[in-house]
């Protein structure tokens, strides 16, 4: 019997990157032979991915970056990427293709519905991406991450949650020691879009902390390059001990070993926090499309998991006051921590790989 072929198409962020991770991870256990298709900034994420996934890179662009030569050539590139695609599906037909997002995503999908290939989305937020809006209409399943999730009129979708990585899988529902007067660890994250507010308010509010409190605590924050110096004399100020980068390999770990963490509300931090199962203070994108991330944040909030802040509400001092909170209430610290682990799907990639399984069914 031929080996069965999962194109996996997806944009270039974390946001899209990293739930299609999990879902190749997923069918290569199913024996399933897995292919990538991406563009270059996607090609940054694939790091973490098995070796036995095939990366292919396709031309594509998008309307959000470059002047107005870049943006009249995207059409352009998009389409020699699609018209690759449907070439390379010709040669070696998949089974089912599944796009997460973003315009690198275009070209595989384009391609599976003109030689109808079994297709299907998966949204990772709670309003639908650009991308995902132009699809919805044109697969034959869509998967949502956040429930419930803004869709067209006629579309229906199915709630299988954020897929997260192995490594994430491996901390989930992992042993919390509530705050208290022992060693604590704050976890600062803001996702891809890098997350300058942060970095501009959280040292200081970490700063603003009782001398007792900031004496027991450490800091992982990530910060995009630009910011770094300051970060780093902001904690350094404060005298508290902290370790700032612009990318950390290890959330997973350093997520399991916080008492709190602060971050953006992209779907795959909330997915990760659920399922780790940590309190949260959640910092939605102000400029995110459709306002998407605070709709992501709604389940944790609504669980009394997570503290929400928009960032017209951000300043150094109603942060701190958030963070005295939890930090000095060790019951509900502990009660946030299961709460947020009941809001959790860790099981969203075998839900995933099941819906795959399911189109595959429906060709034969």
């Amino acid at each position: 019997m031929k080996q069965p072929h999962l194109v996996i198409a997806a944009g270039g962020t974390g946001g899209h990157m990293f739930p299609a991770q999990a879902l190749a991870e997923a069918m290569l256990e199913k024996g399933w032979r897995v292919t990538l298709s991406t563009d270059a900034r996607g090609a940054r994420y694939t790091g973490g991915f098995p070796d036995a996934v095939a990366i292919r890179q396709v031309a594509s662009a998008t309307f959000a970056r470059g002047g107005l030569v870049a943006k009249l050539l995207v059409p352009v590139r998009i389409l020699a990427g699609g018209f690759a695609a449907l070439v390379r599906f010709i040669v070696d037909r998949p089974t089912v293709v599944a796009g997460f997002g973003g315009y690198p995503s275009i070209p595989a999908l384009a391609a599976a519905w003109a030689l109808r290939v079994p297709r299907m989305i998966h949204e990772q937020n709670g309003v639908l991406g650009r991308v995902n809006a132009v699809f919805a209409r044109r697969v034959d399943a869509v998967a949502c991450g956040t429930w419930p999730t803004d869709l067209p009129e006629g579309v229906e979708g199915l709630h299988t949650g954020n897929p997260v990585r192995g490594t994430i899988l491996k901390r989930a529902g992992a042993s919390y020691i509530s705050p208290g007067d022992i060693p604590m660890s704050i976890l600062v994250i803001g996702g891809s879009q890098g997350a300058r507010i942060l970095s501009d308010v959280v040292p200081e509010a970490i700063g603003r902390l009782p001398g007792p409190l900031r004496a027991n605590l450490r800091v992982s924050h990530q910060a995009r390059d630009e910011d770094m110096a300051r970060v780093i004399a902001a904690y350094d100020k404060a005298e508290v001990p902290a370790e700032v980068k612009p990318f950390f390999d290890d959330v997973p770990g350093r997520m399991a070993e916080a008492q709190l963490v602060i971050s953006r509300s992209g779907a795959s931090s909330v997915a990760d926090i659920s399922v780790i199962g940590r309190p949260s203070i959640l910092i939605p994108y102000a400029a995110a499309t459709a306002d998407h991330q605070t709709a992501n944040a709604r389940g944790l909030v609504n669980a009394d998991a997570a503290v929400l802040i928009p960032e017209s509400a951000l300043d150094p001092g109603s942060l701190s006051e958030q963070i005295l909170a939890i930090l000095t209430n060790p019951g509900a610290a502990a009660r946030m921590r299961e709460n947020a682990l009941a809001q959790g799907i860790p099981d969203a990639a075998d839900r995933l790989a099941a819906l795959v399984e399911q189109l595959a069914e429906k060709r034969t």
